[in-house]
């Protein structure tokens, strides 16, 4: 009996039938590559599937999420927390294996995937991760970070445009304990990759500065585990194994075929399929010598990170002040000390909200020394250089500065990567017009629950001269729709501060800085109270207001000073910071009642960027001032006035509502 092939022929068999099952899912990829990922997981990678969460684990990421069936078959086979039940019941609403794979929803996943290309840079994140903790926590005979990051990726994952920001990037890095492997079967959706994608794969990664690798025959096991082997030896450069394989193997009728991609095989062709492995097993059953095999590998797995566990006790006692950083680095928690930290919060002069981003972001380096992040080649711009802490490099791993050149869409998801292999904390800046760019991976932070900082400075028309295509119009309504993502416009330096606080204690989600370019004064009542979302900046003499003026970030400076011109028409206004939507949302209605209360309607929301979302606010007798259009080339001060963004509107505004 050739154990190798039987347990190939459980994940195809077992893939096809939960697909067929669902009449619903992604055949092709389980049968095609269920060879070359059975042979990593039992040959190469280092994994415990009674422990998922072992620090010093290989991480595995299936990129091209769409044949989730091949993760969750294997998670099933090798012991992890993966039932057949819940192989049974793929796809179905409140099911574990979810039509793509899910992280947190299910034992073994590293990271969610399926927008295709974005598990290429997670993997490039993770492998980053690797590399800068065992950097700084690696000492001679105690090799406490060791490990390698595996994708699988597949002909449409490498012609998103993502995959070849993160891969340039990652052979710059000399990332050389990431390994790809690339499930090259020729077949998209619509027939033959040559109507579309005729590029020789292996120059493009040569380019790149990967190690390429080629396997001819994508069910030999003995070649795609020598591959692999070849791959691991190489610790300069990051590797590409290109396995050629079939679309559907074992599907006579389909393989090799689109059809094989996006639908469920027919029972009448699985019949076939498994008559052409000679299977006699019943519906969804794993064979006795599968299980037995793999309690051999469980035993085996579990006594590797016994072994490491052991190192690491090791390490304790000879490194006993590196073993506490361990600690606290991995805890994945911030002290809410500094909510009490005068320093944190002071400042004594007006300056733009990115300059005093970029002075909270030095300070934070003392309070969170793992932190790390970078620019999309914009940090002189986005003021989020750390002085002191070094750049990352091929040559040199101990910096905390990331410099990821032009590439805001792979940047944003290399962020998700280094998040999620734990241990470090991670911020990502560039302006804010080009969050369009990472708007994929922004989302899927949000969608795993990510505490990713997200830097986005240049926040309005205050752009000036870079014009239209440079100043965000409908960036902060697109955000702001997003669900869990935190969008936070700070009126001035101390908010800058609670926005940052926020960033860094939330932990189930990402949060948006958007900072301006220009000059903003500094409040005296502004700082704590801007986690709440939206709040009483300056209040009215009266009980009950004869207005309420609302505005975020640069805007709030012109409800301000409109508040002080409108006592002179005898109209007494209360002024309230928004800093956040999502923030004030959550607050109990009895706080939203006290700020912006039911009786008083005559109301004006201001904001440089499109009305849409403040109408909840302002209601139906409310205005908005905004600018529901694109802008243009001139000077910030030019374009505010051109626009309404005055002080004297603001008050011809609250006048004509008060008429």
């Amino acid at each position: 009996m050739n154990i190798d092939k039987l347990t190939i022929d459980t994940i195809r068999v077992i893939s096809a039938e939960a697909i067929q099952k669902a009449n619903s899912g992604h055949p092709g990829l389980p049968l095609g590559c269920a060879p070359m990922s059975y042979t990593l997981w039992a040959k190469h990678l280092k994994h415990n599937p009674k422990n998922s969460n072992w620090i010093d684990r290989d991480r595995f990421v299936l990129s091209a999420g769409h044949g989730s069936m091949l993760i969750y078959s294997l998670l099933n086979i090798f012991g992890y927390d993966v039932s057949m039940e819940d192989i049974k019941n793929f796809r179905q609403y409140g099911s574990k294996t979810a039509g793509h794979p899910e992280y947190k929803h299910i034992d073994g996943v590293e990271t969610t995937t399926g927008p295709l290309g974005q598990g290429i840079c997670n993997a490039v994140g993770m492998a980053i991760s690797e590399s800068y903790l065992a950097e700084k926590f690696n000492k001679e005979g105690f090799n406490v970070v060791d490990h390698y990051t595996y994708t699988i990726a597949g002909d449409g994952c490498l012609m998103e445009g993502i995959s070849g920001e993160a891969s340039s990037l990652a052979g710059t890095l000399e990332l050389g304990k990431l390994i790809m492997l690339y499930d090259s079967n020729n077949i998209s959706i619509e027939g033959d990759t040559d109507i579309a994608f005729r590029e020789d794969v292996a120059k493009r990664y040569d380019a790149y500065g990967w190690q390429v690798i080629h396997v001819a025959d994508g069910n030999n096991v003995e070649e795609i585990s020598k591959a692999i082997e070849e791959a691991k030896k190489d610790k300069k450069k990051p590797s590409i194994i290109i396995v050629k394989n079939i679309i559907g193997f074992g599907c006579a009728a389909k393989q090799g075929t689109a059809s094989a991609h996006g639908e469920p095989l027919g029972e009448d062709n699985i019949k076939v399929l498994k008559e052409g492995f000679g299977w006699k097993h019943e519906p969804f059953t794993v064979p006795e010598e599968v299980k037995e095999n793999m309690k051999s590998f469980n035993k085996d797995a579990a006594t590797k990170e016994k072994a490491w566990n052991d190192l690491f006790e090791s390490y304790k006692k000879a490194y006993p002040e590196l073993a506490k950083e361990w600690d606290t680095w991995f805890n994945g928690k911030l002290s809410t000390e500094i909510l009490n930290d005068k320093d944190f919060w002071s400042f004594e002069k007006p300056m733009a909200t990115r300059e005093s981003s970029g002075i909270l972001i030095n300070r934070l380096t003392k309070l969170i020394p793992n932190l790390i992040g970078g620019s999309a080649d914009l940090a002189p711009s986005n003021k989020t250089y750390m002085k002191d802490r070094g750049d990352f490099s091929a040559e040199d791993r101990s910096g905390a500065n990331l410099h990821f050149g032009v590439r805001e869409h792979a940047m944003a998801a290399i962020g998700n990567g280094i998040y999620l292999h734990g241990g470090l904390r991670v911020f990502v800046s560039t302006f804010f017009v080009f969050s369009d760019y990472m708007k994929g991976a922004m989302r899927l932070s949000a969608i795993m629950g990510l505490p990713i900082t997200y830097v986005l400075t240049h926040d309005s028309i205050g752009v000036g001269e870079d014009g239209p295509t440079h100043e965000p119009i409908e960036h902060l309504a697109a955000l702001r729709s997003m669900p869990n993502m935190t969008v936070f416009r700070p009126a001035d330096s101390k908010e800058t501060a609670a926005g940052w606080y926020l960033s860094l204690t939330k932990e189930d989600g990402p949060v948006s800085l958007v900072l301006t370019r220009q000059k903003l004064p500094l409040y005296d009542n502004t700082g704590k109270e801007a986690l709440k979302g939206a709040y009483i900046l300056k209040d009215s003499v009266k009980e009950v207001p004869d207005m309420i003026l609302m505005a975020s970030g640069s805007e709030v400076e012109l409800i301000y000073k409109a508040a002080e011109e409108l006592k002179k028409n005898n109209i007494d206004a209360r002024v309230v910071s928004v800093p956040s939507f999502e923030l004030f949302e959550a607050q109990s209605s009895e706080y939203k009642e006290s700020v912006l209360p039911r009786s008083v309607r005559s109301r004006i929301a201001v904001e440089a960027a499109t009305s849409f979302g403040w109408h909840k606010y302002v209601g139906l007798d409310g205005d908005v001032i905004s600018i529901d259009h694109f802008g243009a080339s001139g000077k910030a001060e030019v374009l505010f006035e051109t626009f309404g963004f005055t002080v004297d509107n603001v008050v011809k505004k609250a006048l004509e509502l008060k008429k």
